[in-house]
């Protein structure tokens, strides 16, 4: 495993298979530089994609699919017509990724029925081969490396897999192991200090423990959410999807107006970077 998300081969990070995806290619990283505050606002996204998708389906699952598509096609075109990262444009797509893929993952249990080890069983294997379909495509898993169109539909599909899986597992922890929310939460907040710990103290490959702690930040997002917004009677707080959904989604759009404004999140690729194989520097507060 380790050897398949190694950061390998980096020929293709220039424009030249750029033409492969698109007649206007990007013209730099279209993903954010990892910093601390990357990740607290990914697990505002997974929080609230959680709570905004739930208080959809209140109102109907064929409503909360219109609605949920539609905000997904929207993103997709906004952040697809951009050339460069725009904070505005990438976050959108994040929350709107959760939100689907919340749905997606959600209506595999309440309306066909399947169970939740099924439906995480399911996207887990969907995000296994995603991966090994960009590996064996651009021999690169790195996120310093998406300077293409096809390595940014390859990342988002990524993205989409790790939300309904995330969704997935977040409620086989809390309903099928019965842990309940605060418990799940609790469970991933300590998983996901394991790859942190990894690469920070034992060097371990970046990219694993990038993508490892991203899987992990969707069901403890979610597990949050839950718990401040289901009734007690299902181990939540009872504040309501609604409230909790656009308390968390306010926080989101301060912390993405921040970035937008200062900017401190844009990154170079490898190659303008003066790095051989798509990894930062040492000193880089990102991970990958």
């Amino acid at each position: 495993m380790r050897r398949l998300l190694s950061v390998q081969d980096e020929r293709g990070t220039g424009m030249t298979h750029a033409s492969a995806g698109s007649s206007r290619p990007p013209m730099a990283v279209k993903v954010p530089e990892v910093t601390f505050l990357f990740w607290v606002i990914k697990l505002l996204t997974t929080a609230g994609g959680e709570a905004a998708s739930d208080y959809l389906a209140l109102h109907g699952y064929v409503l909360a699919g219109v609605v949920e598509v539609a905000i997904f096609a929207v993103a997709v075109w906004l952040q697809f017509r951009t050339r460069r990262y725009v904070a505005a444009a990438y976050w959108f797509l994040a929350l709107a990724i959760a939100i689907f893929g919340t749905g997606a993952a959600d209506a595999m249990h309440l309306v066909v029925g399947i169970p939740y080890g099924g439906t995480t069983a399911f996207w887990a294997v969907v995000l296994a081969v995603v991966f090994w379909l960009w590996h064996r495509s651009e021999h690169t898993l790195s996120i310093h490396s998406i300077v293409t169109r096809r390595r940014e539909m390859f990342y988002w599909a990524t993205v989409f897999a790790t939300f309904a899986l995330g969704t997935a597992l977040g409620d086989f922890t809390a309903s099928v192991l019965h842990l309940g929310y605060l418990g799940s939460a609790v469970l991933f907040a300590v998983v996901i200090m394991i790859p942190a710990v990894a690469w920070s103290r034992f060097g371990a490959n970046s990219v694993l423990c990038f993508w490892s702690a991203y899987v992990v930040t969707r069901p403890l997002g979610a597990s949050l959410a839950d718990y401040f917004s289901k009734p007690h009677a299902i181990s939540g707080l009872n504040y309501g999807d609604g409230p909790v959904a656009v308390v968390v989604l306010a926080m989101i759009a301060a912390l993405v107006g921040y970035t937008a404004v200062a900017r401190y999140d844009i990154q170079r690729s490898a190659a303008a970077a003066g790095l051989p194989d798509g990894r930062r520097p040492a000193r880089s507060s990102g991970s990958p």
